[in-house]
């Protein structure tokens, strides 16, 4: 276990790009290797997301013992690129073994894009404006790729940045399936995807109505629907499933100032949900001589994994309490966060390969199996890589005595209180 953690991220290397980009001079008392590792478990321990509760992380692992102060000066922004840095490495580095469904395989990989809010102190609403005034709040954009339980891309921006502007049509998407929820609804990414042989699955909008040009599956003796657009109709039918070609115009982007409109042609299929009377509506560019209506469904559902990502990060690793009025301390802990996720995935990974084959590991589950191993694999860690932190006791005395000598303690205050008069 050890030796893997330490291959995904070498301690020589870790130093060397901290030394690269000015985190840390090579003589200084910081330890780098020490420092990524308590970041990295001590967002996974019990113990609160506090800057003192990853100080306290650093000097169980560390030679030496950092105060407070000389701790604090260290979160930097330059540490906050620093971590960003490991975090893009690691997307690259770390992947669990295939787990979904077979209807995959076909595909590159499958992507999700979705985004969630982290809400900051109000004293951040300038760094970080919120939709709401007085508030302030950040917005996680995730490209994730449910085929290996790990994240492909990641941004952080401002909550009122709108989620489809953090996702770029390329190359990129070649042989790739993405599946969107209806923010990133937009006809234009639908043929930027088409034309760069990809593939997208996504619910249509309520207020997106395209014209049927074509059914791909006829149903005797009902409505026909050629010609109509395809939410003008919806309403009135009652077939299982609805598979139709629909024509939608939008406008291609900016060329020599002007914009042009175009037309594209995509597939919508309707499934009915006979408990809500009503059909989920699809628009996608798979063929449907390898996907039936049914099939887009169940591919979609695959959703969810996003959503079970971002429940992980608030609730396992608490990502949403942020008690910092800095920006950088708040992209320091964001990183932070993704780097445990990284940590996580890879112990997973190598968790899945030592079992046996039929062993399943429920994502929620192993989230918290790992979170209440951290410390121990940590504390494994460090004597692995050599380090000897103080004595248990010194550190005991160091952590819990008053930092502050203008602060008075109550005990202070109660003795001058009950002092006699003439002594004082």
């Amino acid at each position: 276990m050890e030796r893997r953690l330490t291959t995904l991220f070498p301690s020589t290397a870790l130093e060397d790009h901290a030394e690269a980009v000015g985190v840390i001079e090579r003589e200084g008392k910081l330890q780098i290797p020490p420092l990524v590792w308590s970041f990295a478990f001590g967002f996974a321990t019990g113990e609160s997301r506090t800057l003192a509760a990853f100080r306290r992380s650093y000097n169980s692992t560390a030679d030496e013992s950092l105060s407070p102060g000389g701790y604090y000066q260290r979160l930097t922004p330059s540490l906050a690129e620093y971590l960003r840095d490991l975090v893009e490495y690691g997307l690259d580095e770390v992947a669990v073994p295939h787990t979904v469904t077979d209807q995959f395989d076909r595909f590159r990989d499958v992507m999700i894009a979705d985004g969630t809010v982290l809400r900051l102190h109000q004293f951040l609403s300038d760094e970080f404006e919120a939709r709401n005034e007085e508030q302030a709040g950040a917005r996680l954009h995730l490209l994730h790729n449910p085929s290996d339980q790990m994240l492909e891309r990641f941004s952080i921006t401002d909550e009122k940045a709108h989620d489809s502007t953090e996702f770029n049509t390329g190359s990129w998407l070649e042989q790739r399936l993405v599946l969107f929820d209806q923010a990133y609804f937009k006809y234009r990414r639908f043929a930027l995807i088409d034309e760069n042989d990809g593939y997208f699955v996504s619910r249509l909008k309520p207020d997106a109505n395209p014209v049927v040009t074509d059914e791909l599956r006829e149903w005797c003796g009902t409505i026909p629907l050629e010609g109509e657009k395809i939410h003008d109709v919806v309403d009135d039918l009652y077939r299982k499933c609805i598979d139709v070609e629909v024509e939608a115009e939008f406008k291609r982007g900016k060329y020599n100032g002007t914009r042009s409109l175009d037309t594209k042609r995509f597939r919508v299929v309707g499934v009915r949900d006979e408990d809500a009377d009503d059909y989920h509506l699809y628009i996608t560019n798979l063929p449907r001589e390898e996907f039936l209506p049914e099939d887009l469904a169940t591919i979609y559902r695959c959703r969810w994994a996003v959503e079970r990502l971002f429940r992980e990060l608030k609730t396992e690793y608490e990502l949403d309490e942020f008690d910092t009025t800095k920006e950088h301390i708040v992209k320091i802990l964001v990183h932070a966060a993704l780097l445990s996720l990284l940590v996580s995935r890879e112990l997973l990974a190598l968790v899945t390969e030592c079992a046996d084959d039929d062993a399943i590991f429920p994502p929620g589950r192993w989230a918290a199996t790992f979170r209440s191993h951290a410390q121990l694999i940590l504390d494994d860690l460090g004597d692995y890589l050599g380090y000897s932190p103080p004595p248990l006791l010194e550190r005991l005395i160091e952590d819990a005595q008053k930092i502050h000598s203008h602060r008075p303690i109550l005990q202070e205050t109660l003795a001058k209180a009950t002092q006699p008069r003439g002594e004082a």
